[in-house]
C-alpha cells in the first residue's frame, strides 16, 4: 500500500498497539549511544522515523519522540540486551529508509535502525520511504491507518 503523507504523520493502529510514522524533512547525523560505543548514522530527507508502542498508550509521547529526533536530532539510546530497564520501555524509535517490525526482539536493545520492536499484531510489516511516499507491506487485517497533523509548540503560555 502506498501512502502519501505530505507533511502529515501516519498512525498505524491495531487493537492494542500502534506505530506512528513520519518522514524526515532535512538530512542530519543521528547519534546512537550504546553502552560501550557511539555510532553516527546519516539520515536523509525522505527517510522514516517510526515510533512503536507495543502495548499501546497515549499518542502524545510518540509525537514528542518524533519531534525530538526529527527537529532536535536527539540521540537514540540503546540498552545492553540483559538490561532490566528494557521491559519498562513503552515507546521505541527507529530511523532509516526502510524499517521492519518484529515482536521477537527486546525493546530498546537494538542499534540496527532497520528494525523496531512491535506487538505481535503489527509484526512483519515493512515500512519504506520512497520519495514523497511511505510504502507499507503487508497491512495485516484489522489494522487502521489515519493521517495526523502535528505542529511543535516552541512557546509556552
Amino acid at each position: 500500500m502506498n501512502y502519501f503523507p505530505d507533511d502529515e504523520l501516519l498512525l498505524i493502529r491495531g487493537k492494542y498497539s500502534f506505530l506512528l510514522v513520519s518522514r524526515v524533512k532535512n538530512g542530519f547525523g543521528l547519534y546512537i549511544e550504546a553502552s560501550h560505543d557511539e555510532y553516527c548514522q546519516g539520515v536523509d530527507a525522505g527517510d522514516l522515523i517510526v515510533v512503536s508502542a507495543p502495548e499501546g498508550g497515549a499518542i502524545e509521547p510518540a509525537l514528542m519522540l518524533i519531534d525530538l529526533v526529527r527537529t532536535f536530532h536527539v540521540p537514540l539510546l540503546v540498552l545492553p540486551k540483559d538490561h532490566p530497564g528494557s521491559r519498562r520501555i513503552s515507546y521505541v524509535v527507529s530511523v532509516g529508509p526502510e524499517i521492519f517490525t518484529s515482536c521477537l526482539i527486546r525493546r530498546g536493545t537494538h542499534p540496527e535502525q532497520n528494525l523496531i520492536c512491535s506487538s505481535d499484531e503489527l509484526a512483519g510489516i515493512t515500512l519504506k520511504g520512497s520519495g514523497q511516499n511511505v510504502d507499507i507491506s503487508p497491512l495485516p487485517d484489522g489494522i487502521s491507518l489515519r493521517k495526523m497533523k502535528y505542529e511543535i509548540r516552541t512557546e509556552f503560555s
